[in-house]
């Protein structure tokens, strides 16, 4: 009898078999889709890990469309370490003895960064650059400084030199401008600062008496 309606046994569905397995194939894709992008994702985060301030500066003029030093504030002096300079000269007379002590001293330039520069070269250029602009004077990345210097050391005792160089310090912002995109951005700015040797130094001489030990070592 055509006209007499279907009936269903309850809790029972012959459509349920497929829909039970168009679910799973729903299931299986996205579980594909997130297996992809849980592998995928390290790789895109690792692109945007913001570099080192050193991993910038190595990029300045070596992969950047602008580098740019801009001084935050005008060039300060500073004492510099002081420290010994040359041998000892020891005085085994009873009267006052004049030695001449032969020196030779480096002195270079520290920085926030840690990561030495080069005057004209790397982000040393844009530095120099900026405070022979800003300034009117030099930036120097070192200086070596050799002399003679006599000194009077009284009787039996010991006589050095010691030397304090003379620095200036400057703090500013680096402006690094990339063509394309690094590590997310084409625009990055570095806080920095410096410290590099000037032209002067003051010396002082020092002494104390010799040692037993160094009475007999050295007279």
């Amino acid at each position: 009898m055509s006209g007499t309606p279907r009936t269903q046994t309850a809790g029972y569905d012959r459509r349920a078999p497929r829909t039970s397995y168009n679910r799973a194939r729903r299931a299986g894709a996205l579980a594909v889709l997130l297996t992809g992008s849980l592998l995928t994702a390290p790789s895109a985060q690792a692109e945007e890990t913001p570099p080192t301030e050193a991993e910038l500066l190595a990029k300045c003029d070596n992969g950047t469309k602008k580098c740019v030093f801009h001084p935050s504030g005008p060039l300060a002096e500073v004492a510099g370490e002081r420290r010994k300079v040359g041998d000892e000269a020891y005085n085994c007379t009873p009267r006052l003895q004049r030695s001449g002590i032969t020196w030779s001293d480096t002195v270079e330039e520290t920085n926030s960064v840690g990561t030495s520069t080069t005057v004209g070269a790397g982000f040393g250029g844009p530095l120099s650059i900026s405070i022979t602009t800003s300034f009117e004077t030099t930036w120097k990345s070192a200086k070596t400084e050799s002399a003679t210097t006599f000194i009077d050391v009284r009787p039996y005792q010991v006589g050095w030199l010691e030397r304090t160089p003379d620095m200036q310090k400057v703090q500013g912002t680096y402006e690094l401008i990339f063509e394309d995109r690094f590590r997310g951005h084409r625009y990055w700015y570095v806080p920095f600062e410096a410290t590099g040797p000037l032209e002067t130094s003051r010396m002082a001489q020092r002494s104390r008496p010799m040692t037993e030990e160094e009475k007999a070592n050295h007279c």
